[in-house]
């Protein structure tokens, strides 16, 4: 009895002890980037099991043994930190984002994949990425920051089109843009709108705001499973959902931005243009019917103009823009869940003011994701988004309606007549009145959708996956031409256009995961997959307004055309795929795709594409273990064949079309066809390595990728005495050689953050095979050259004895007799190397983001200077280096004499062929997140207020104004398109200006 006795005092005498000797630890997790609270943050006490969990405002509080002095906090895709707790009772820190999370998940099609086991080549921008910088276009976020992908903005006007390639050029005829694909919906991305204007941009019906993040398919191991369209890359969306178990949470945001041009050109004024035209009048001796001797150039002017002195020295290049261009965008998103559901809703409109004078945009979004779980075996989700833009256009970039132009008119003719109305009496029409009288505008509203079941025959293992989407795009385009101008003489035209593109997809598809012991891991897909497109539009002219107050169609009282057009197309594919893991580190992939399109013939209307790569992470190895420095090592191979079928419908087809002339109809043959048509074929090869160093503080990868392009879709010209232009074949070869590298570096000094960021791509472009050279103007393809290189004669400057402009003959001499110059290779639009420099730096609750992008080795040609830059050819205002010109022997210049109508170095040349290379302080971004104790306070949980600066600083020997831009004419086919690249054609700059926003989380 006193034994048992005793030893029931000493269990309490030590339970007391332990309960003593223990302590309470509180405190609130949040991240060290923008200070925002962290929940489901797991806090242990150092080698022992008591843990908690912080709750959904990263709040914790945790019972520590006795003898414990450290806290553990871990949180996936963040460091772990080890705190002592020695003599505290609260505890509050920050979490810093790891380097590079080897278990980041990214989706690669049909499925997410673990980033550490891909043997593919996968570029990624996340949402947080781009909310960093606010942009109205979600691909202005891949601009530079995506190794492998070039993306050029062909204008700064709005909602036109932007040309992206993915490791290079692979087509002549068709389409070189990557497949787009929402929430594993494929979705529509060619241009819709009128040929009488330039390519419009389908996708910016896309709120960024609702992007969680961005996969671009590089290699064929990564694109192959989309097969038949997977040979210019895929670009894969996925939008935000919210999270089961969490609580609601809204965010609600607001940007106000201001904008100008990033560089406008010098430009002659009066004075100066009196002088250049006048002097160029007096070399020549005459003008029109009347003969000038010296000095009475500027007499001849002012007679031609009937301009009396010092009346009008006019900036015509400062009209075309707005003062400001104005905009403002807000959002409001809301989502949680509960057990068994999450929901994400979404709102944003924006309305932006274009740097061209009538040009606007605006869109309204709205989204709805939904996710359900039924029960172990069955859940479902549902994912719907509207949008609707109004975009007001301006005339393209060749007619004399495009403000762009003004730049051309004579300084010394007043933009304005006394009453305030656009003078008509310039040199040329003065788009001003265009932009008072005319109209434009194109309203655009598509809704996505898809419903996704998935049955769960075994759970963790086997998955059947169901999948319905729609992409419904309507598009409807109003002009009005005032008689007033030129676009609109005698009594005004209108046009009313309609278009509808409705997609349906349905996917079915089993998934197989499953681990034999600790040594193999197998995930197979194998599923089939259905899309069918529908396409039709209706256009309708008419002219003839009784005045400029009726702007309706029904206004006018004669039909001068109209037209109408359905086509269908539809896809039947069959897919699979394997990923196989042995012991951790060895990883073999394939995949294979039978694709079958009704745009090719019966006999070619299927095809077979497939991919085989594989990994080793060297890493995991035991001998690895003597570089401990080494923290991630990943060699990786991959060989695959990907297709393109980016062609017309009916394109294999011998086609009647009809024509209407009065108040006949007729018929003609539109197009011969090939029945032996079939699909375009791209083989890459990729040899890469991923690697990360010092715990993964440093990591990156390398890839280097040689692509093959065979049997290549081209509308090969042929003789029109057949009754036709051009016919579609399978004919020629291209390839595409690169290297990429990227490098990330993440030094952390306490609560001071740096994340670095950099990536370079090298191309090399060369047409392998064709069986004639084809030239557009100025551009050219032929063998053993890249595409679309510059073909022209070759500039050798001014003749100092006489003035007159030379050229390279064939011989290497030189002659001022343009037929006798030899057309040659004078340039490519193809850059040597492109990339990215991005900083990011975070202390507490500020931020800083910096990045750098740049483009290096092309060429562009400046065409309009034929037009302003040529020594005063004509009557068109002068860039102001043509006062440089030759005016007596012995002069040494690159500018000809001056001499009005006579072709003195005014030809298509190299004279305007320029180094379009440049570096661009891209965007820079300051954000200060408020302390979440001082949010609490407002009843919010956290306030982030932001400026930006976008284009502030460009490095560039271009003396155009923006090397960002390329034309794109109207009325252009896509071969046409794909050929003429790198050229500048009164192309609107870029915008640059800044950014002031506030986000604000409920």
């Amino acid at each position: 009895m006193k034994k048992s006795i005793f030893l029931l005092l000493t269990l309490g005498y030590v339970s007391m002890a332990l309960i003593y000797g223990q302590k309470t630890i509180t405190g609130v997790v949040v991240s060290a980037d923008d200070s925002r609270a962290l929940p489901g943050v797991t806090v242990l006490a150092k080698g022992t099991s008591a843990g908690v969990i912080t709750d959904a405002n990263g709040n914790y509080s945790i019972q520590v043994p006795a003898g414990v002095n450290t806290l553990v906090f871990s949180f996936v895709g963040m460091e772990t930190r080890e705190v002592d707790i020695t003599n505290q009772t609260e505890i509050n820190i920050s979490m810093s984002p790891v380097a590079m999370d080897l278990d980041e998940v990214v989706v690669v099609g049909y499925g997410p994949r673990s980033k550490r086991d891909l043997t593919g080549s996968i570029s990624s921008i996340s949402g947080e990425d781009m909310q960093q910088v606010p942009t109205t276009t979600f691909e202005s976020a891949l601009q530079g920051k995506t190794s492998g992908v070039l993306m050029t903005s062909t204008t700064g006007k709005l909602g036109e089109a932007f040309n992206i390639r993915v490791r290079g050029t692979n087509s002549i005829t068709a389409s070189n843009q990557p497949l787009y694909v929402v929430d594993g919906i494929i979705i529509a991305n060619q241009d819709f709108g009128i040929n009488t204007n330039q390519p419009m941009n389908p996708l910016i019906t896309l709120d960024p705001n609702d992007i969680k993040s961005i996969q671009v398919l590089k290699d064929a191991s990564a694109s192959a499973i989309y097969g038949s369209r997977g040979a210019n890359g895929v670009v894969i969306i996925t939008t935000k959902s919210g999270r089961a178990g969490q609580k609601s949470r809204i965010d609600v945001g607001y940007s106000y931005s201001t904008r100008q041009p990033t560089n406008q050109i010098e430009m002659l004024n009066a004075a100066e243009y009196l002088e250049l035209l006048g002097e160029a009048i007096e070399n020549v001796d005459y003008w029109g019917d009347e003969y000038y001797g010296p000095g009475d150039g500027e007499q001849a002017i002012r007679d031609y103009f009937f301009w009396p002195r010092d009346t009008a020295d006019t900036d015509w290049q400062a009209l075309a823009f707005k003062d400001q261009a104005i905009s403002h965008e807000t959002y409001l998103n809301i989502s949680g869940g509960n057990e068994n559901s999450a929901y994400y809703a979404g709102l944003s409109y924006s309305d932006q003011e274009g740097l061209l004078i009538k040009n606007n945009l605006k869109r309204a979004s709205g989204r709805i994701n939904l996710d359900h779980k039924v029960n172990r075996f069955f859940d479902v989700s549902a994912k719907v988004n509207y949008a609707q833009t109004t975009l007001d256009r301006v005339a393209d970039d060749n007619a004399f309606a495009t403000p762009m132009q003004l730049i051309a008119q004579a300084p010394i003719t007043p933009a304005y007549l006394e009453d305030g109305e656009p003078n008509p009496d310039a040199i040329y029409f003065n788009s001003l009145l265009a932009e008072r009288y005319n109209k434009s505008q194109v309203i655009t509203s598509r809704t996505m959708g898809s419903f996704q079941a998935n049955l769960n025959i075994i759970p963790e293992v086997l998955k059947l996956t169901s999948l319905v989407g729609v992409d419904n795009f309507h598009q409807r385009e109003e002009e009005r031409q005032s008689p007033k101008t030129d676009d609109g003489q005698p009594a005004g035209n209108g046009t009313w256009r309609s278009v509808a593109n409705n997609s349906l997809q349905f996917d079915n598809y089993l998934t197989l995961n499953k681990d034999f012991g600790k040594v193999h891991s197998l995930n197979v897909i194998a599923g089939m997959s259905f899309q069918q497109e529908d396409f039709s539009i209706g256009s309708i002219q008419a002219k003839t307004y009784p005045s400029d107050a009726f702007e309706d169609m029904a206004g006018a009282s004669e039909n001068s055309f109209f037209t109408s057009q359905k086509t269908q197309t539809t896809f039947l594919s069959y897919f699979a795929t394997a990923n196989y893991k042995l012991a951790n580190r060895y990883l073999i992939s394939g995949s294979y795709r039978m694709d079958g399109s009704s745009r090719f013939g019966e006999d070619s209307r299927f095809g077979n594409f497939y991919s085989f790569s594989g990994g080793w992470v060297v890493s995991e190895e035991d001998f690895m273990e003597r570089l401990p420095w080494i923290f991630f090592l990943k060699p990786k191979a991959s060989y695959g064949m990907t297709g393109n079928a980016s062609i017309a419908d009916y394109s294999y087809m011998n086609l009647v079309d009809a024509w209407h002339y009065t108040t006949e109809t007729g018929f003609y043959a539109s197009q011969i066809g090939r029945s032996d048509l079939r699909w375009e074929k791209t083989a890459q090869l990729d040899v890469g390595m991923d690697f990360g160093f010092l715990k993964n503080r440093i990591s990156g990868e390398f890839d280097y990728y040689l692509k093959k392009t065979s049997d290549m879709l081209l509308n090969r010209a042929i003789p029109m005495s057949n009754g036709y232009i051009s016919i579609l074949e399978n004919v020629g070869e291209m390839e595409n050689e690169g290297f990429e590298f990227v490098l990330n570096a993440t030094p952390v000094f306490g609560n001071f953050i740096w994340n670095v960021s950099f990536n370079i791509t090298f191309n090399e472009n060369v047409v392998t095979q064709l069986i004639e050279p084809i030239t557009v103007d100025q551009s050219r393809v032929e063998e053993g050259q890249p595409i679309g290189f510059f073909y022209m004669p070759e500039y050798a400057g001014v003749d100092p004895d006489n003035g007159d402009a030379l050229y390279y003959t064939e011989t290497g001499e030189t002659t001022n007799d343009y037929a006798e110059a030899e057309f040659r290779n004078v340039g490519s639009p193809h850059p040597d190397y492109y990339g990215g420099f991005i900083n990011s730096f975070s202390y507490k609750g500020v931020a800083l983001n910096v990045f750098f992008q740049f483009v290096q080795g092309n060429e562009i040609y400046r065409f309009q200077g034929i037009y302003t830059s040529n020594n005063a050819g004509g009557l068109d205002n002068q860039t102001i280096d043509q006062m440089e010109r030759w005016q007596e022997p012995g002069d040494i210049t690159d500018v000809p004499q001056a001499r009005l109508g006579e072709d003195n170095g005014g030809r298509m040349s190299s004279r305007w062929i320029e180094d379009g290379s440049y570096i661009r302080l891209k965007d820079v971004s300051l954000s200060y997140t408020l302390p979440a104790k001082i949010s609490r306070q407002f009843y919010v949980e956290r306030i982030k207020v932001y400026v930006s600066g976008l284009n502030l600083w460009t490095i560039t020997d271009f003396e155009g104004w923006d090397p960002e831009v390329t034309k794109t004419g109207t009325r252009q086919s896509q071969t046409q398109l794909n050929i003429s690249q790198g050229v500048e054609y009164y192309a609107t700059p870029q915008a640059r200006g800044f950014t002031f926003g506030i986000n604000v989380t409920l």
